[in-house]
């Protein structure tokens, strides 16, 4: 029988990385890239998408953007979910032992850190069609299919350069 990881190692060469460092870091330098990551995640909420038509509507998401870490309209619309969601997933799988992985294993952990960044990559492309399908951001028919796509795009990209 075929391991659940081991249908990872054909596609983890396109998912992004982020090296460990080759020296033990100081605190003050690991406290300064995480103000950096911090900031940037900031400038994000703040950006606008491309080819969305602003409504005066109100938020059906309201109340869940504080939990989210989102912010309508912006690059991070879809917050953190997609993120949290899939290692939260992949932790219930290898719990449950519904998937096996060797925690001990380098290789092992680091086909299971790229099974997290693919599910982040599929409940994106998920989330993304789903908004843009239901209407948030205006009807199709309205903003048209290429706007959509290319909402769904800026959202596909964005999580691939933040789930590094």
């Amino acid at each position: 029988m075929v391991r659940f990881l081991n249908l990872i190692k054909p596609v983890m060469f396109l998912l992004p990385e982020v090296q460990s460092p080759d020296r033990k870091l100081p605190f003050k330098e690991k406290l300064l890239w995480t103000a950096v990551s911090l900031f940037v995640f900031l400038i994000c909420c703040q950006i606008p998408l491309y080819g969305i038509v602003t409504s005066k509507s109100s938020d059906p998401f309201y109340w869940m953007r504080v939990i989210l870490a989102s912010n309508r309209g912006t690059l991070m619309e879809l917050g953190i979910s997609p993120i949290v969601t899939s290692g939260m997933v992949m932790q219930l799988l290898a719990g449950s032992k519904i998937i096996d992985v060797d925690q001990s294993l380098k290789e092992d952990r680091t086909l299971f850190q790229g099974a997290q960044k693919l599910l982040g990559l599929l409940i994106t492309l998920g989330e993304a069609i789903a908004y843009v399908i239901s209407g948030i951001y205006g009807n199709i028919s309205e903003i048209g299919t290429g706007h959509a796509i290319i909402i769904i795009l800026q959202y596909f990209l964005l999580v691939c350069v933040y789930i590094r």
